[in-house]
C-alpha cells in the first residue's frame, strides 16, 4: 500500500498527574490502521480504550496530558498541534462518535441547525445544500422521516434514536478516520446490524478508517479486521481478527472470549477472570495482569516487553499460551 497509514499510534502515554503520583491511563499503546481497516479496541471498563481515543482527539483535560509518544495521521504528528489546527481535523477528517449522544448534541438547539453547522463548518456549501447532506445521513442510520426529525430537538427523540443522529452527523464529511466509543450501547440488534453495515460499507466504499472501541465482542467479530486488546492502559495483544478469536495467546485474551456466553457448553458455569483490574495509579509489579493471572510466575514481576510474532501478531506476556483454547 502506497502512503503512510492513515493513523500510526507510537509509544503513546498519557497520564493523570494526581497527588498521590501518575495514573497511566495509556502507557506505551502503540498500533497502526490503514484507509478502510476497521480496528476493533476491546477490554474491560477502565483498561484505557475511551482514553486512547480521547488522546487522539487531543480530548484531555488536566490533570490528564500526553507525557510521551506520536499520533501519526497520514503522516502528520497531532501531539503538541496548535488548538486551532487540531479543531479543523475533528468532525471533518476525523470524526468521533460518543457512548453519549449528548456529548455530540445541543440539547437547546435544532437537529437541522446542529447538522447544518456542522457541514458548512468545514465545506463551503449553501444551507440548502448542507440540509440536503443531512437528511442523506439520517437516512443512512436508518432513521424514518428524515425531514421531522431534522426539524426537532434532541429532547423530543429516544436515546437510540439520539445515538443514531450522532453516528450520522460523524458520517456527514465523510471523514477519513471514525473513532466510535461503544456507539451502539442502548440500541436494538436490528438497529445495531443496520448501523455495523453502513460503517462497514463507508470502510469499504471511501477507505475511511474505523477504530471502534467495545467491550462487545459479538460486535467486533462480525466488523473488525483486526483486534487490539487493552489490559491496565496497555495493548497485550493485537493482530488479525481470526487469530485472536480462535487462538488467542495472551491469558488475558483467552479469559475475554472464554467468558462470552455464546461459547460457553451448554449448562456448564460461564467461566470469567478471577480478580478485579488494578488501580491505574497503583499498577502491580511487572506485568499488570500478574495477580489475576493463573500462567504467572517470578518472571512475571518483570514488565514484559510487546513481541512481534510470524502470524502477525504482538504479544506483551512472558508465558503465552501455546495451544488453541478448549472452547467449542
Amino acid at each position: 500500500m502506497s502512503g503512510p497509514p492513515t493513523l500510526e499510534v507510537r509509544n503513546l502515554r498519557t497520564h493523570f498527574l494526581l497527588r498521590d503520583g501518575a495514573a497511566k491511563a495509556v502507557d506505551d499503546v502503540s498500533f497502526t490502521v490503514d484507509r478502510g481497516e476497521v480496528l476493533g479496541l476491546v477490554g474491560e471498563s477502565g483498561s484505557g480504550k475511551s482514553m486512547t481515543g480521547f488522546s487522539i482527539l487531543g480530548l484531555i483535560d488536566p490533570p490528564g496530558r500526553i507525557v510521551g509518544g506520536e499520533i501519526l495521521f497520514q503522516g502528520r504528528d497531532l501531539v503538541g498541534l496548535p488548538p486551532a489546527a487540531l479543531r479543523r481535523l475533528r468532525g471533518d477528517r476525523i470524526a468521533m462518535v460518543f457512548q453519549d449522544p449528548m456529548m455530540t448534541l445541543n440539547p437547546v438547539l435544532r437537529i437541522d441547525t446542529q447538522m447544518i453547522e456542522a457541514v458548512r463548518a468545514h465545506r463551503a456549501v449553501t444551507r440548502a445544500e448542507a440540509r440536503a447532506r443531512a437528511r442523506e445521513a439520517l437516512g443512512q442510520v436508518g432513521i424514518p422521516a428524515p425531514d421531522e426529525r431534522l426539524a426537532g430537538y434532541p429532547h423530543q427523540l429516544s436515546g437510540g434514536m439520539r445515538q443514531r443522529v450522532a453516528i450520522a452527523i460523524a458520517l456527514l464529511n465523510e471523514p477519513d478516520l471514525i473513532i466510535a466509543d461503544e456507539p451502539t450501547t442502548g440500541l436494538d440488534v436490528t438497529i445495531q446490524a443496520q448501523i455495523l453495515h453502513v460503517v462497514r460499507g463507508l470502510a469499504r466504499r471511501s477507505g475511511t478508517a474505523l477504530i471502534w472501541i467495545t467491550h462487545d465482542l459479538a460486535v467486533v467479530a462480525g466488523l473488525a479486521d483486526r483486534l487490539a486488546v487493552m489490559y491496565a492502559g496497555r495493548i497485550v495483544e493485537s493482530g488479525p481478527l481470526d487469530a485472536l478469536l480462535n487462538r488467542p495467546r495472551h491469558p488475558y485474551t483467552r479469559g475475554l472470549m472464554a467468558s462470552v456466553p455464546g461459547r460457553a457448553r451448554r449448562g456448564a458455569p460461564l467461566p470469567q477472570i478471577p480478580g478485579a483490574p488494578p488501580t491505574l495509579a497503583a499498577l502491580p509489579e511487572g506485568c499488570a495482569f500478574r495477580p489475576r493471572c493463573a500462567r504467572a510466575d517470578a518472571a512475571c514481576l518483570a514488565e514484559p516487553a510487546s513481541t512481534l510474532l510470524p502470524d502477525g501478531r504482538s504479544l506483551r506476556c512472558h508465558h503465552p499460551a501455546t495451544d488453541a483454547p478448549d472452547l467449542p
